[in-house]
């Protein structure tokens, strides 16, 4: 299947709909990965059918189970190449997106593809996540934090809960260990006033490939104390 047709009927499959216009930005936005991973390191996945499923749809997979209105602020917290943040934008236009990473190159690139796109309501912002949860402008601002990090969920969860006001959600693509990592992330996520919604298995189309969707609701104020320092959320994470 020729790259923008497996894009466009993967996503069918998925119950999301693509324009014709957004197909284009998606070429566009692959190009641009392909390109700029010749001089920084953003994927080891090159191979443009492996970026569409593995990246891009794989991102887009999590659009059913959010619901989103369209006028929501959303953060991609530790977002690396744009991951799951821009899939998500071009498919809802109308969102705010905050993209948040720790390394400035990776902002330039954020930067560049935002404007190639022509994405509006888009901010990347340089900084670290346990500083940008404790600043005034980003914490309990957000409808929805995504990530698609690697961290373990408790310490995931540190990371991302204080970005996100009460009644809204932190929506976490994992692997094959969440419902394992949410066990473990109980005492944590009390700690941080979330409540797991939903474990989701996740399957991509056309492929063997899965993931699992943990959803977890802002159901209390983060308590100020959090996050800590990198180090001690790493280090010892929350029980």
């Amino acid at each position: 299947m020729e790259n923008q047709a497996l894009l466009r009927t993967s996503c069918e499959q998925m119950g999301v709909k693509l324009t014709d216009g957004m197909v284009r930005q998606f070429q566009t936005y692959l190009s641009l990965l392909l390109e700029w991973n010749q001089k920084m390191n953003l994927t080891a996945i090159t191979e443009p059918k492996e970026v569409i499923q593995k990246h891009f749809v794989d991102c887009l997979s999590v659009l059913p189970y959010l619901q989103l209105q369209g006028r929501e602020r959303m953060i991609d917290v530790g977002t690396g190449a744009g991951f799951p943040g821009i899939p998500i934008k071009i498919a809802c236009p109308h969102l705010q997106l905050t993209l948040l990473d720790a390394l400035q190159k990776r902002i330039t690139f954020l930067e560049t593809v935002t404007a190639q796109l022509a994405l509006t309501d888009v901010f990347c912002v340089h900084s670290r996540a346990e500083d940008g949860g404790q600043h005034a402008a980003y914490r309990e601002q957000f409808d929805v934090c995504v990530s698609r990090a690697v961290a373990n969920l408790t310490v995931l969860a540190e990371y991302c809960l204080p970005f996100v006001r009460v009644g809204g959600r932190l929506a976490a693509l994992k692997g094959p260990d969440a419902e394992r990592e949410t066990l473990e992330a109980k005492g944590a996520l009390e700690k941080l006033g979330g409540t797991v919604e939903r474990i989701i298995p996740v399957e991509i189309p056309f492929s063997d490939l899965r993931h699992t969707l943990v959803l977890i609701q802002k159901s209390a104020p983060t308590p100020k104390a959090y996050p800590r320092k990198a180090g001690k959320i790493a280090k010892k994470p929350l029980q």
